[in-house]
Order: structure tokens, then C-alpha cells, then sequence
């Protein structure tokens, strides 16, 4: 089964998240690293280091998934594309550390270039950024969007496209967000269609560079194009899709981050609803 977790607040220190993460019984979690709306990050110490090291130890957390700065646009003008790989490779260096095996990234926006070009530099710095940090273990998750404004990411293709352009490169991976998806037009509330979307996947990406779920439901139809996420069951999707997620035997051991609103029940409630879910047949 896939591993249900939710993103973590780092506030007061890295190793804080782990704790917090127990507190509501989370298998996986996703973090920030760093201040995701600065540019500029310092360097991890040697003490914080250390402390996350002992404090995953101890926890029941089997999986942590970073979660790149949204300033990130690799699609950018030239100036943009620097400062972005720049902070990609802070994160990977940061994430290589941490032992933090997979990064998930937007992978940017196109602004008044075509999607083609805009591929093609996404792709182009990419490499440059893998080539730079070739020692370290660690790989991006590129994400699915919803296809709003110039976003690349609301077609599957645009990731096959991206993977060609990097000739496979093993460091390459996909980041599924189920709201996204939806929003972007894609079908998921029935069996069938469900399982249509993960054929899809499959063969524009293949089902091992499938890494992480994001899992919210959408307050917005299908096709809207608009990222906005809702309480598990309370939006457009509905419960059908997660409880065949979470217990698809494809996914095992893949996290599966909830990305829901922090109101209500909050994190608490959609977890014991994924729990729940658990033995859909």
C-alpha cells in the first residue's frame, strides 16, 4: 500500500517535522527545507543535520519528500533560469544532506513562449543541474499541474516530451497531484477511468518514475484548469480515487502526501479518512 503522510511544518527546527508527523500517525511526510519564498538560503549546519538524522530514527516516518521553492520557474527569462538553477541546486545539496531522496518541483511557466521552447529549456536546465550535482543521490519529481495560465505540466505528454529531451535521464521523476489532474481535464472518479489515467502515466513516463502522490480533492469540475484543493470528500473528486490509490498494489511504499486545506479536522481528519479507504476492493 501506498505510504499516507501530509506536509509537515519545519517551524522551530527541520528536525521538528518528524514529531509533529507522529503526532497524527503519518507513514510519509513532505517538508520545505528552506523559506520557499526566498531565494537565498543558509547552509545547513552540522547540528541540524545531525538532529534530523537522530529524530528520523526514531520515527515512524518511512519516506520524506522535499518540496522545491515556488519561486523556481526553469522556464523563465534568462535571469529567472539562473537564479532557479541556482536554488534547485542549493535544495538537491541540502535534500543530498538530509538523506532526502526525491525533490518535487513545478516545472515552470512558459510566459510568452510556446510550450515547445519552454520544454526545451526546462529540459536544457535540468541537465545542467543533474551534471552539477552528479554525486548526489537524489532526484526531481516534476509535477503534474492544472493547467492554469502558461503552467507546463497540465499533459501528461509534456513530461514524456521532457524525459526524451533528457535522454531517461535516471534522476527524473513525476509527482502525481490528483487535484491537479482533475483540474486539468483528467478523468479519475471511476474505476475505469482511474485506471485509464494510470495506463496513461505509464506510458508517457513509466510506472517507476512515478514517485509521490499528492492527494487533495478539488473544489473546482473537472477541466476548470483552476488549482483550488478541498477537504478529502468534500469537492468535485470525491473519495473513489484515493481509496484506489492507497490500497493499489503499483503504488507500495510510493508517498502519498495529503496537500488538503489546514481547517476543520485538518490533516487529523483526511488521514483518518485515507485509513479508511485502506481494502477497496
Amino acid at each position: 500500500m501506498a505510504l499516507i503522510g501530509a506536509h509537515i511544518s519545519t517551524a522551530g527546527g527541520l528536525c521538528k517535522a518528524f514529531e509533529r508527523a507522529d503526532a497524527i500517525g503519518c507513514e510519509s511526510m513532505q517538508i520545505f527545507t528552506r523559506n520557499q519564498r526566498q531565494w537565498l538560503s543558509k547552509e545547513l549546519s552540522f547540528s541540524e543535520i545531525e538532529a534530523f538524522y537522530r529524530a528520523s530514527n526514531t520515527s515512524g516516518v518511512k519516506s520524506v519528500v522535499s518540496h522545491a521553492s515556488y519561486l523556481i520557474n526553469l522556464a523563465g527569462d534568462p535571469a529567472v533560469r539562473e537564479k532557479s538553477e541556482g536554488a534547485l541546486i542549493s535544495e538537491i545539496k541540502r535534500c543530498h544532506a538530509l538523506s532526502i531522496p526525491n525533490i518535487v518541483l513545478h516545472p515552470g511557466f512558459s510566459g510568452t513562449s510556446d510550450a515547445e521552447a519552454a520544454l526545451k529549456l526546462i529540459a536544457d536546465s535540468l541537465l545542467r543541474v543533474f551534471d552539477l550535482t552528479a554525486d548526489m543521490n537524489v532526484s526531481v519529481l516534476l509535477e503534474t499541474m492544472a493547467g492554469q495560465g502558461t503552467a507546463i505540466g497540465g499533459e501528461f505528454s509534456h513530461f514524456s516530451t521532457l524525459l526524451d529531451l533528457m535522454s531517461d535521464h535516471p534522476r527524473a521523476g513525476l509527482c502525481v497531484d490528483m487535484c491537479h489532474i482533475f483540474a486539468a481535464g483528467y478523468e479519475v472518479r471511476s474505476y475505469e477511468s482511474y485506471d485509464k489515467v494510470v495506463s496513461l502515466l505509464c506510458k508517457h513516463v513509466g510506472l517507476g518514475r512515478i514517485k509521490c502522490w499528492h492527494m487533495s480533492d478539488s473544489k473546482m469540475e473537472r477541466g476548470s484548469n483552476k488549482d483550488r484543493h478541498a477537504h478529502l470528500g468534500q469537492g468535485e473528486i470525491g473519495l473513489n480515487p484515493f481509496a484506489m490509490l492507497v490500497s493499489d498494489a503499483r503504488f507500495e511504499n510510493i508517498p502519498a502526501i495529503l496537500e488538503t486545506p489546514k481547517d476543520g479536522g485538518g490533516d487529523l481528519e483526511n488521514l483518518s479518512i485515507l485509513r479508511k479507504l485502506r481494502g477497496y476492493k
